[in-house]
């Protein structure tokens, strides 16, 4: 922990936090770039109101810090003290909102099952798992938090993660959740913001998001990274799976005929004349394979490769599709001819782009379809508007009442406030926006209950003091 006679908050010195106001929120520490350190901590006090502190470290207490910050910790870019204090605050829940967090410790696994067993509800919750140190080394959701938890120590049934987790557990938190969708969010939202280390440990690359694009005139072709620079003729995603789509983006540029050599390579188009024609020769063997049109070696004319460029975007935007049903009738055509390699080719360069495809349409749609507020009572007996724009959960709220009116119909103006929609999706946004859509693709009748916008605004102006904004 940081001394405390070096924490300042707010350029006073801090106060000693009680027991009755322990944070609520695990610490999580920035480095600014002057060297010196944010602290930041919430606390719940006795009126149950949220506040939160910030505190700056002086730069020469960064090495002591440092000096015991666990190495894994630091290796995923975060700083994390030795003790947790809790799961902190949430944008997936109602602002008034704060429910408590719970704990059970013990070195022995007996004693944090009798604990879990006898003090976990069987509600709908996030819970974590902390070692000897105070890490959160795992965070998980259940839809039955007190069968969840258990399921960890029956031995045949769990797999070996599990065990290797609960193996180093010392303590269990838990905090409940007002519904299943509730607890989805909540976990999604603590593995991006905590990142504990049996959430991302042993993650594969090919499994961490990154994006399609299509590269700049005049030599522009589709390709794959993990960080578009925005000088971009188009980007797509993100997605997962690396190996598709780099296969899907080598698909592509082969059927396009678009070149995905080095930018280091000159361009020559058919048009540019010179004084001394030297000879040229292709830097790759596609050119000779017929996949690439050539614009290294002047084969094609400048209109004609922008044209294939044009094309590859027109895919990618979901305005010309065309690509799978010829690549459908070639497919066919071939098997009837009884040339089966070939078909068998065409059948993976489609099966290829089709995943592409669906995988870019259910962006699109989950994008343009879900938009509106979603009533869902809990277990609780409570209802929550989830207000969902974009196909992204963007606040949640109780429904409106005599005292609440006014600021839940603000709320509605602003999460439906008419601003452009951002070219590209983040990999935070995107995980959001995959899981809203998986809740209404498995329970579709649910979609009976939403409201629109102006439905939920007209709920708020049964009440004078509110108004739509």
């Amino acid at each position: 922990m940081v001394p405390r006679s070096e924490a300042r908050a707010g350029g006073v010195w801090a106060p000693r936090m009680t027991d009755t106001t322990r944070a609520a929120i695990r610490p999580v520490l920035t480095i600014r770039s002057g060297g010196e350190m944010q602290w930041f901590r919430s606390s719940h006090g006795q009126d149950g109101a949220v506040r939160i502190r910030e505190y700056t470290i002086p730069h020469k207490s960064r090495t002591a810090l440092m000096s015991r910050t666990p190495k894994d910790g630091k290796k995923q870019g975060t700083l994390f003290a030795d003790d947790f204090d809790g799961f902190g605050p949430s944008r997936f829940r109602p602002a008034e909102e704060v429910p408590p967090v719970f704990e059970v410790r013990g070195k022995r696994l007996s004693k944090l099952k009798r604990g879990a067993k006898k003090n976990a509800p069987k509600v709908p919750g996030v819970y974590g798992m902390l070692d000897s140190r105070g890490r959160l080394i795992y965070v998980g959701k259940a839809k039955n938090l007190r069968a969840r938890l258990l399921c960890y120590f029956r031995e045949n049934s769990r797999d070996p993660k599990a065990g290797k987790i609960i193996e180093q557990t010392k303590r269990l938190v838990w905090e409940q959740c007002g519904d299943e969708l509730a607890a989805l969010l909540r976990e999604l939202e603590l593995i991006q913001r905590l990142r504990p280390r049996y959430n991302v440990l042993g993650v594969p690359g090919f499994q961490r998001h990154h994006y399609i694009c299509v590269g700049k005139s005049p030599g522009a072709h589709v390709y794959v990274t993990a960080a578009p620079t925005g000088k971009e003729q188009g980007v797509y995603g993100p997605f997962v799976k690396r190996h598709r789509s780099e296969d899907a983006a080598r698909r592509l540029n082969d059927w396009f005929k678009l070149r995905d050599c080095p930018q280091t390579v000159p361009l020559t188009f058919a048009e540019q004349g010179a004084l001394f024609d030297p000879a040229r020769s292709a830097k790759c063997l596609r050119f000779e394979l017929g996949t690439c049109a050539g614009p290294c070696v002047g084969a094609c004319t400048r209109q004609d490769y922008a044209a294939g460029a044009r094309a590859a975007k027109a895919f990618l935007d979901g305005r010309n599709r065309s690509i799978l049903q010829t690549l459908q009738e070639q497919m066919g055509v071939a098997a009837e001819e009884l040339q089966f390699e070939k078909a068998a080719s065409l059948r993976d360069k489609l099966h290829a782009l089709q995943w592409l495809d669906d995988r870019l349409n259910l962006l699109r749609t989950a994008r343009d379809r879900n938009s509106f507020v979603y009533p869902l009572e809990g277990t609780d007996g409570q209802t929550r508007w989830y207000l969902i724009h974009r196909g992204e959960v963007q606040a949640v709220s109780f429904p409106p009442d005599a005292e609440s009116a006014t600021r839940v119909a603000s709320l509605l103006g602003a999460t439906f406030a008419d601003r452009p929609a951002p070219a590209v999706l983040s990999d935070v946004a995107v995980d959001s926006v995959l899981l809203v859509a998986a809740w209404f693709r498995k329970s579709e009748d649910e979609r009976s209950k939403l409201l629109t916008r102006a439905k939920a605004e007209a709920a708020c102006a049964m009440f004078p003091s509110a108004a739509p904004a």
